[in-house]
């Protein structure tokens, strides 16, 4: 990275950019050239690898094709053909890319096939070199680590309306002479588990409708920056062999366990590929609700919060003393208890106050009375709860739920989704 002027601070920097990249794309090409170093991020192995591939005379370069990719992602072009097209009519665009001769569509597939296990790396060294700047932009939302997993749809046949039509159509012919049979069921227990033209693009139900995707992990801060993509390929699957990847008879049920067996291996992966980061917040939905997630989160990557809902329909776990959001309730209408703050003390573990809603301040002190016609405590301060992450962390998950600071840090999800609806266009299929 080059050196930034030490006059702007890094969060005005990152503004600026953002302003540049939504109003002003000449700019934020500018800036591109302006504050990176593009043959700096390439890292050394990578180097040799390419031209030992390409050997001489050189007409390409490699940093081409790496300035290439992300002015591709920068303009939303969805092919490599349409993108190179752009080039040969824009000298601008090619100067930017450093090239005298726009390669074919042919060449950079070939190009992202041969090197995808350096770019990988190239990427893995990006993410070491900005996790600083995004500690300096705001180390808040930089210490949020947020999961998500979604489809990056291909182009191929499978996802053109009519493919899914055509399935359909014929189970519902079949279900006319048998009531007994549900045609959505059964047309999608027909669906071809991947793509005729490429294994990896896999069936999936994503944002509410039948795909053929990518499946992939992603992993961002609060910044919405991304930290990690884990494709689900057959490489990932085979180094993580206890991943239970069965198809059931039900999409969304499909996705939930998708969801949640992926989370372990994703997370040992990257942290294995980045040893020295730490984050002390772990958001993600509901799918990830289950005793082993929390425990696993707390005890072996050290998370100290996890904003994670409790999933409704997970009533093996549910606690008549507690609501669906492990706040504490009143014995008798179910009422939710009002929270009053940590509950410190000399050589008391940490734990959480809460108190019956119907408890009042004695007026000039700090005493309270119960209002309550049919008490459920003879005690004269009413009924009080406590919750401790060492004796629930599922519950108590180092910050309680259904209070505005809760809230307040579950809405920074949204910043993965805003990520991921930027990375999973559809994309032109390998040839």
């Amino acid at each position: 990275m080059r050196s930034f002027n030490t006059q702007i601070p890094l969060e005005g920097i990152y503004d600026d950019v953002v302003s540049a990249f939504e109003a002003d794309k000449p700019m934020f090409l500018q800036m591109l050239d302006d504050y990176i170093d593009f043959e700096a991020l390439i890292p050394y192995e990578f180097n040799m690898a390419f031209y030992r591939n390409f050997g001489r005379p050189r007409e390409y370069y490699l940093e081409s094709f790496i300035r290439l990719l992300v002015l591709q992602k920068i303009l939303g072009v969805h092919t490599d053909s349409l993108m190179l097209h752009i080039l040969s009519l824009s000298i601008e665009l090619r100067k930017f890319c450093g090239f005298v001769k726009v390669p074919d569509a042919p060449m950079v597939t070939r190009f992202r096939q041969g090197f995808v296990g350096y770019l990988k790396t190239m990427f893995d060294r990006l993410v070491d070199i900005t996790e600083p700047i995004c500690r300096e932009i705001n180390n808040k939302k930089a210490d949020y680590l947020i999961y998500d997993t979604t489809g990056i749809e291909a182009n191929v046949a499978e996802n053109n309306p009519k493919f899914l039509t055509a399935i359909l159509n014929n189970c519902k012919k079949i279900a006319k002479n048998n009531p007994d049979i549900n045609p959505f069921a059964l047309a999608y227990s027909k669906m071809p588990d991947a793509a005729d033209a490429n294994p990896f693009v896999k069936q999936q139900y994503a944002n509410g409708h039948f795909c053929y995707a990518y499946k992939a992990g992603i992993l961002t801060n609060g910044l919405g920056i991304v930290r990690d993509i884990a494709l689900f390929d057959d490489s990932f699957r085979s180094g993580h062999p206890e991943i239970d990847l069965q198809k059931t008879d039900n999409p969304e049920l499909d996705k939930e366990i998708g969801d949640s067996s992926s989370l372990r291996p994703v997370l040992e992966d990257f942290f294995k590929v980045h040893p020295g980061f730490s984050y002390n917040t772990f958001i993600g939905d509901s799918a990830f609700d289950s005793y082993d997630n929390f425990k696993m989160l707390r005890d072996e990557f050290y998370f100290d919060r996890v904003a994670v809902p409790l999933n409704k329909r997970n009533t093996a776990a549910s606690h008549s003393e507690y609501n669906e959001n492990g706040i504490p309730v009143c014995p008798i209408d179910e009422t939710p208890f009002v929270y009053i703050g940590p509950a410190g003390g000399k050589n008391r573990s940490e734990r959480y106050k809460w108190i019956c809603h119907k408890l009042y301040l004695i007026p000039g002190t700090t005493s309270r009375n119960c209002s309550c016609l049919t008490p459920c405590t003879d005690a004269a301060g009413g009924r009080y709860a406590y919750t401790s992450p060492n004796k629930d962390f599922r519950l108590c998950t180092g910050i309680a739920r259904g209070t505005e600071h809760w809230d307040n840090l579950y809405r920074h999800r949204v910043t993965i989704e805003r990520t991921i609806n930027l990375l999973a266009g559809k994309n032109e299929p390998v040839r």
